[in-house]
């Protein structure tokens, strides 16, 4: 062997004369400079961090180009491993770092080193300074005497050790690459002082080692360093106990980390805890026996990149300018993935596939028959072109990049010291390797189903963001994709239940590139992601879910719109998946018919084992589902409002269909029977079949007291006590939450007194009050009175003769159009609308036309005018008399349509007072379709001119 000058041969063209020749003259002229100075040329050119190395010390660089390489670098180990670890190691290590990488680039540039001697070179300086810093750590400790015992510099603190990770682990370091390490320690074996605390310790000593290697300061600094392949680092401490690690690694660890152990080795410290360490791992990394979930989700890791099309696009996904050499496509993570998931498949049975470089496992693979010979030569080339290339870019500034500058002059120092004399050539030689790498990655398991994007690479292992995926999420439309790929990193780890299982991980794995996708083509991915996050995460389990949505990929991209535009439906999916099974029923998209709405509530009830409770729970799970179901017909547009509000009606007569008699049962269960009858008065918009989403249930419960209230209890409980008590019982079981979840806000003040009265009120008080003491107000609501629910058919029959009585005594119209009037001029002071959304109290909206139509009840009854308990329907029946004139009935039928077709959508998207015009387009255009216009800004000019003439309606219909 000869020294290193003699040996260098110039790595490419000399860029700027002027600058070399100012170099030469700061080197001082020295011999060996000066004749090896043909080679220098060239990278002083090109490499401003290379060219300042040299100028810094001249004498460095003659002794290095005077020396063999391989002394040079075991006399720079030498230096390292022997460094006294006082306070002046940071300087001693930043100044070997610096002569290391002089060396290391000459070397590589000139020609005398192969690309994994470079590596080799660059991973044993790592693990030197690993091994001193631990050593200078841990005499910090015993100097404060927190550690016991004379410190020995092959095992600087017995029962903590250093795992090296990644490319340091395979021996494969980066030239300004950072060092993944994980610390590990047993407890039990570190030699503590008395009374002090294992973990502090092991905190305190790697913090301080990776703090010594990765402070910058003007000497420079020695390896940046990441900590963060550790198990689960943003819940664990950055040294993480033995038993602790292990149990993570058999419980949740993932197959990236399976990946990421192929390359482990111990690099400091315990060495013999080390090796145990990872020999009890071999079970996690190599596993003899894969089931296919398991396979499945080993091809996952490879599927989530993007195979592109169309290599030869200069412009294209594989341009040059800007590409990522390592993460990008065609790049050098491709080869690794290449290689690791076929390791992990295949070597738990084939220990010789156990390699952890990169170059030795494509060999290993091939030679086992697993690669063809030339698909191994192919990307064993590449992957020594794209490490060649990673190196130089590193080179030009001691820049930790993985890129391919977009500048031309930068690309073009970098294309020198590539050895290409033009951009056009080196541009072309990258995109050729890139593309064949590509092509290659894409033929192994090409049957899978992909697991990337049409928009490109959707890579989430790790614990870094990877560009290629914030480049195609951007591209997908998310504002923020950091945010999203962290959410979705933390989803991979289990953080939430539904990935809690190894099979919910693996599932999701599939399912997450069709959910960014899903909230894509909704036109608001932000909007939609955060939608799904909040539905997701409140999944119990996840197993059955994700694998539905697998198999049904169109009932997943509804799920997706539903989500994006309704937050009530979407916490009904989070609190209740099975209501997904509803729609994949054959009638689930069949018109909302009352009748099949109440027999599926009748259904869930007869299921349910016999008592109160049970009966609550069961009305909740049949509410639950037939409220989604009604939701997602308004939402895509298969129900109109009118009939969404009879479905919404119907759901809520079901349900006290089942829970009255529950409710009375109960009542008799604790007193005894009574033979007296009782009813359930709906009122409001529950009487006049016109609820919502969230509408409340405004009741009444009127009853029979037995004959001569004899048939009393057996605890001697009179009517009014029996029916207090029923109505109270029938109260909570509508209104209290349960497991299950709840059900309406019940509302019972329109009963005769109000909240001063009884809240069950007997039939003859009910006809009494209603011949005298009833004011105005209470009139017109009960106008939209009927039966809900009765004990019996002829008492109900009994209280619809006794509201029709009350309704049809002969009125003053004066009186009561002033009455009216008043009563709503009162309602706008004391309740003005909220905004120019609120589609109840806005004038000209809905109590305007409903204070309209139950005016002209009042007015009209006596004289055997129609009564309805709806507004339209009264409003069609008094224009169908000749009551209502054409243009005034078509003035409120017009806004009580459009407010209704509003109301019902907004009721069920958004929360009471939200402005749609700050939501998503999905919401816009559901409400721009609700008004029947093409655009959204179209539909408040279309709303207030409806209002306008409503009011003007009202204003001379009620004019005293």
């Amino acid at each position: 062997m000869s020294a290193l000058g003699p040996r260098l041969r110039p790595c490419g063209p000399t860029l700027d004369g002027e600058a070399v020749e100012r170099a030469f003259e700061a080197l001082g002229g020295l011999p060996a400079t000066a004749a090896a100075w043909p080679a220098l040329a060239p990278i002083v050119a090109a490499s401003p961090y290379l060219a300042g190395l040299m100028q810094r010390g001249p004498a460095r660089l003659e002794a290095l180009l005077s020396a063999e390489p391989e002394v040079s670098l075991d006399r720079i180990l030498m230096a390292a491993r022997s460094a006294p670890p006082d306070e002046a190691l940071p300087a001693v290590l930043r100044a070997l770092k610096a002569e290391l990488h002089l060396l290391c680039a000459l070397a590589d540039l000139g020609g005398v080193w192969p690309l994994l001697r470079i590596t080799g070179a660059l991973s044993d300086f790592a693990d030197a300074v690993t091994q001193v810093a631990l050593a200078g750590a841990a005499q910090a400790e015993r100097d404060a005497g927190r550690l016991t015992g004379v410190a020995d510099p092959d095992d600087p603190l017995p029962g903590l050790f250093v795992l090296a990770l990644g490319k340091h682990g395979a021996g494969e370091l980066n030239y300004s690459s950072d060092i993944d390490i994980s610390v590990f320690y047993e407890p039990s074996a570190l030699p503590l002082a008395n009374s002090v605390e294992p973990q502090k310790v092991a905190l305190r000593v790697t913090q301080a080692m990776a703090r010594l290697l990765s402070e910058i300061t003007a000497e420079g600094y020695v390896f940046r360093v990441d900590l963060r392949l550790r198990p689960d680092p943003s819940s664990t401490p950055v040294a993480v106990p033995v038993d602790q690690a292990l149990e993570y690694y058999g419980s949740v660890g993932q197959n990236w980390e399976r990946a990421a152990m192929i390359k482990a080795r111990v690099c400091a410290g315990d060495r013999q805890r080390g090796a145990a360490f990872l020999d009890a791992l071999q079970p996690f990394v190599w596993r003899r026996a894969l089931d296919y979930a398991a396979i499945a989700d080993i091809h996952a890791i490879k599927r989530q990149i993007h195979v592109h099309k169309g290599f030869d696009d200069p412009e294209g996904p594989l341009a040059t300018a800007g590409a990522d050499l390592k993460l990008g496509a065609g790049g050098i993570r491709e080869i690794e993935f290449y290689a690791q998931t076929q390791q992990l498949i295949l070597g738990g049975r084939d220990p010789a596939l156990r390699a952890r470089a990169t170059l030795d496992a494509l060999s290993a693979l091939s030679d086992a028959g697993q690669v063809a010979p030339a698909a191994c030569a192919e990307l064993s080339l590449a992957y020594a072109r794209l490490r060649s290339w990673e190196h130089r870019a590193q080179m030009l500034h001691d820049a930790q990049t993985h890129r391919a500058p977009v500048d031309p002059v930068e690309r073009l120092r970098l294309a020198a010291l590539s050895g290409f004399d033009d951009l056009a050539g080196f541009d072309a030689a990258v995109a050729e390797t890139r593309g064949a790498v590509n092509r290659r990655y894409g033929e192994l398991f090409a049957a899978d189903e992909p697991l990337s994007s049409q928009a490109g690479s959707l890579v989430f292992t790790g614990v870094d963001d990877d560009p290629e995926t914030l480049s195609t999420l951007a591209r997908l439309g998310f504002s923020n994709p950091a945010a999203i790929s962290a959410a979705i990193r933390a989803w991979h780890h289990g953080r939430i239940a539904a990935t809690r299982t190894a099979r919910g991980r693996e599932l999701f794995t599939r399912l997450a590139p069709r959910v960014l996708d899903a909230c894509a083509a909704t036109g608001t991915a932000d909007f939609a992601f955060a939608r799904f996050a909040e539905f997701f995460s409140g999944l119990r389990s996840g197993v059955q879910v994700q694998s539905l949505f697998l198999a049904r990929p169109a009932l997943f991209d509804l799920v997706i719109r539903i989500l994006s535009v309704s937050p009530r439906l979407a916490a009904i999916l989070a609190k209740r998946p099975a209501a997904l099974d509803a729609l994949l029923d054959g009638d689930f998209f069949e018109p909302l018919e009352p009748a099949a709405i109440a027999s599926a509530v009748r259904l869930e009830a007869t299921r349910a084992p016999p008592g109160f409770e049970a009966a609550m729970d069961a009305v909740r799970v049949a509410h639950a589902e037939q409220s989604f179901r009604i939701g997602v017909h308004l939402i895509e547009g298969r129900t109109d409002a009118r009939s969404a509000g009879i479905a919404f009606t119907a759901l809520a007569d079901a349900c006290l269909a089942v829970l009255a008699p529950a409710a009375l049962a109960e009542v008799e269960r604790v007193g005894g029977t009574y033979a007296g009858e009782v009813a359930v008065v709906a009122l409001g918009a529950f009487g006049g079949e016109e609820m919502n989403a969230r509408s409340d249930l405004d009741l009444m419960t009127v009853y029979l007291p037995a004959p001569g209230d004899e048939g009393s209890s057996v605890k001697g409980w009179a009517a009014e006590t029996v029916y207090g008590r029923f109505t109270q019982r029938l109260v909570a079981a509508l209104s209290a939450p349960t497991a299950e979840g709840g059900l309406y806000a019940v509302d019972l003040q329109l009963r005769p007194s109000g909240t001063a009265g009884p809240v069950a009120v007997s039939l003859t008080a009910l006809e009494a009050y209603y011949a005298g003491e009833a004011q105005s107000w209470e009139l017109l609501a009960l106008t939209r009175a009927r039966v809900a629910w009765a004990s019996s058919e002829a008492f109900a029959a009994r209280i619809g003769a006794a509201v029709e009585t009350a309704l049809r005594r002969p009125r003053d119209a004066a009186s009561l159009a002033a009455d009216v009037s008043e009563m709503r001029a009162l309602m706008a002071r004391e309740r003005p609308p909220s905004g120019p959304w609120d589609l109840k109290l806005s004038r000209g909206g809905l109590v305007d036309v409903e204070f309209t139509a139950q005016h002209l009840q009042l007015v009209h009854a006596g004289q055997g005018g129609p009564l309805s308990h709806g507004t339209l329907r009264a409003l069609e029946a008094m224009h169908a008399q000749g009551l209502l004139a054409d243009e005034a009935f078509e003035a409120l039928e017009r806004s009580w349509k459009l407010s209704r077709r509003l109301q019902q959508v907004l009721r069920l998207t958004l929360e009471s007072g939200g402005d749609p015009s700050v939501e998503p387009a999905g919401l816009k255009a559901l409400l721009a379709q609700a008004a029947d216009v093409e655009r959204f800004e179209d539909v408040a000019p279309r709303l207030a001119a409806a209002r306008a003439a409503a009011l003007a309606v009202f204003e001379a219909t009620v004019a005293p």
